[in-house]
């Protein structure tokens, strides 16, 4: 402390030939002479000034990889950099960051929380794929059987029935909808080529659109 002391008074007997002293020198009550040199303040500002960094990896409360962020210079050369999380904001290193971010594409992963459908949003579900299949028209085309034949009513015979679960499959592919085999009331397969109605067996819930008895699918039967 002695030293320090020493120095400080040598360095106000030097400053004090200085003609802009009264601005170096500022008295304070009791008479007591202070040094106020603009240099002392910068000098003191380089210590705190903080640096421009990269991050390589996400990090709470501080952003995340990629982003230019300012931390403390202890904090980048004691935390940071030894563990590689950010490098310096460089053209070197900014344009390495940018090549690296375009071949390897990180997705983040974000936290979703699954809400429960309640029961209404299902009936409002069934009420939509009700009436999908209720105004589609599901084609199917097929292969006549040979030789040719044909029923009572002049219908060409197929050469594959057509069942419950390839219905089930067009309409999941045709009409983007999913049932299952036990909504369709099918009692034997379809084996001729013509239009048909299949009737649905949907919750009673479900209102039906007026004039209409039962739910039902349109599927028409056609040759290749």
């Amino acid at each position: 402390m002695a030293c320090l002391q020493y120095g400080r008074n040598t360095l106000r007997q030097q400053l004090k030939n200085v003609k802009t002293s009264a601005a170096i020198f500022r008295k304070c009550e009791g008479g007591e002479v202070h040094l106020h040199h603009p240099l002392f303040y910068a000098a003191q500002g380089v210590r705190f000034r903080k640096l421009q960094v990269i991050l390589t990896t996400g990090i709470d409360k501080l952003g995340k990889a990629g982003e230019t962020v300012r931390v403390a210079p202890g904090y980048f050369r004691n935390h940071l950099m030894p563990k590689l999380l950010a490098v310096p904001n460089i053209d070197k290193y900014r344009h390495l960051m940018e090549d690296q971010r375009k071949i390897y594409q990180c997705e983040e992963v974000e936290e979703v929380k699954i809400v429960p459908a309640t029961k209404e949003d299902k009936m409002k579900e069934y009420q939509m794929a009700a009436n999908r299949l209720d105004r589609t028209m599901l084609v199917l085309r097929k292969l006549a059987k040979k030789p040719l034949a044909k029923d009572d009513n002049g219908r060409t015979f197929i050469q594959e029935p057509i069942g419950k679960d390839e219905i089930v499959a067009e309409v999941a592919r045709q009409i983007s909808v999913h049932i299952e085999p036990e909504h369709l009331v099918l009692d034997t397969p379809l084996h001729v080529m013509g239009e048909f109605e299949v009737p649905l067996r949907m919750p009673r819930s479900i209102p039906l659109p007026e004039g209409k008895v039962q739910w039902v699918l349109q599927v028409k039967i056609r040759g290749k």
